[in-house]
């Protein structure tokens, strides 16, 4: 990719992108509004586990038709296959943008990550909308191409993260506008993410199930023999086909930050990692294609505005920030599947997962809390229908949440803690014989964001740009 992606250029495109949260879209404005098509023709590439609820839920509106499915293990295709019995069915992607090109008008991406990339570009270069499950991209250099051809292809595109389109994160920014909690400094962020089986070794060999085309299941990806470690759900916790718990969670938890804060890229990041003691693995025994089994991951954001810093810290495997002193014996810190904290200078916010559930600490300020809604509620209207309305609207005419202006560049900034997660387990010098002397270990990177390059410790930027085996590419 030549063209450059400036601090600059993400300062507007993510302050525009992030407005658009708030637009209450067209088709709502009042009735007689007439869609300038009656269907909308979807494909879904991935149809299996979160592409299976995906689709149906597409299918609540009746505008929609699921025209082609598409997924490269037969058995996690059996219940798309049943629920859409008039869509054919393909394992390539490819083959299926070939053949169907002229009956699609949308495509639902929901592989594994390390496919994200690749299958959405194939789709929006023929001019179809594209909705793909977060995080958008496996790597940050993919979420600037993707950037790049949501610019280009003007098509209509949401990733899902389905909590950017909920009224929690509108509360919260109104409380957070209101001045009440005052300058934000610190963000908390904490998932109890991974709960998939996290890189359990194995020496075995085995068959591939004869349902399967592990090679397309690869994607990109370099070529390895097939182990059932990997899927149909675990490669969340391998680096070569997932992003781990930050990637799997942080697009959900951080949403509010990036939507309401005046946040530019990070220029800094730091993190530490545990073992699993559990397999008698310490930190340093992990395979370095593993994701780590707990982390916390430090990163510092400059201000748009220029008035200082805000530093965000993330946790996860167990880990958890320390109790706010606010919070009463047996009142909740975030719900079950975490939450994200505000500290300002005059009080902290608190929200569930998904930016649900905006109150401020401690609770009691909440019974007497008088702050009037000022950003438009848009009833009945879920993400996924939310991106459905906008693709029979039409390019510029309709709204969604998370536009890949807005997602390319919010995914990249969390990707950026998988740089230090990464950096955590590259082996300085193969041969030594003490760990100590062989593992970077804990190291704080600084991030360039214009020339997507950490500028301290040149072994990370490898992982900044994935290398495709052969047959494969991402060029806009």
């Amino acid at each position: 990719m030549n063209e450059k992606n400036t601090r600059r250029d993400f300062i507007k495109t993510s302050s525009l992108a992030a407005s658009s949260f708030f637009i209450v879209p067209r088709h709502v404005l009042g009735k007689g509004f007439v869609a300038p098509s009656d269907k909308l023709n979807i494909a879904g590439i991935g149809v299996g586990g979160k592409g299976k609820s995906d689709l149906a839920s597409f299918a609540k509106s009746p505008n929609v038709n699921i025209v082609a499915l598409c997924d490269v293990d037969d058995r996690q295709a059996v219940e798309s296959r049943k629920n859409f019995p008039k869509a054919p069915y393909y394992k390539d992607f490819r083959e299926m943008l070939a053949k169907e090109n002229k009956n699609i008008d949308a495509c639902s991406i929901s592989t594994p990550d390390n496919t994200h990339a690749v299958a959405t570009l194939a789709a929006m270069q023929l001019g179809k909308h594209v909705y793909t499950q977060k995080p958008l991209t496996h790597d940050i250099y993919e979420a600037r191409v993707l950037a790049q051809a949501a610019k280009k292809y003007k098509v209509v595109t949401q990733m899902g993260n389905q909590g950017g389109s909920g009224n929690g994160v509108r509360r919260m920014k109104e409380i957070y506008d209101s001045g009440i909690i005052g300058e934000v400094h610190d963000v908390q962020c904490w998932t109890n993410r991974p709960v998939w089986p996290q890189a359990v070794p194995t020496e075995q060999t085995f068959a591939t199930p004869q349902e399967l085309d592990f090679d397309l299941w690869l994607g990109p990806s370099q070529s390895v023999p097939y182990n059932p470690a990997y899927l149909p759900f675990a490669w969340r916790g391998w680096w070569p086909y997932g992003t781990g718990a930050l990637g799997d969670m942080a697009c959900h938890i951080m949403d509010p930050i990036f939507r309401i804060l005046p946040l530019d890229y990070p220029d800094s990041v730091e993190c530490s990692v545990a073992g699993n003691w559990a397999l008698n693995l310490r930190p340093q025994d992990n395979n370095p294609d593993w994701t780590p089994f707990s982390t916390s991951i430090h990163l510092n954001y400059p201000r748009k505005d220029k008035k200082g810093d805000i530093k965000v810290h993330w946790y996860d495997g167990g880990i958890l920030p320390e109790l706010p002193e606010e919070l009463l014996p047996g009142e909740s810190f975030g719900n079950s599947d975490g939450g994200v904290m505000f500290i300002g200078s005059k009080g902290k916010l608190m929200a569930d997962c998904y930016g649900a559930n905006p109150r401020l600490l401690p609770l009691k300020k909440n019974e007497t809390l008088n702050i009037k809604e000022t950003i438009a509620r848009v009833p009945n209207e879920d993400h996924y229908l939310q991106w459905v309305n906008a693709c029979i609207a039409g390019h510029g005419k309709g709204v969604t949440s998370s536009p890949f202006e807005y997602a390319a560049p919010f995914t990249e900034s969390i990707l950026i803690g998988n740089l230090a997660l990464r950096s955590w387990m590259l082996r300085d010098n193969p041969t030594a014989k003490r760990s100590s002397e062989r593992y970077n270990g804990r190291k704080k990177l600084l991030w360039d964001a214009a020339n997507m390059k950490i500028t301290n410790y040149d072994l990370a930027n490898q992982f900044v740009k994935r290398e495709y085996r052969d047959g494969w590419s991402l060029t806009v």
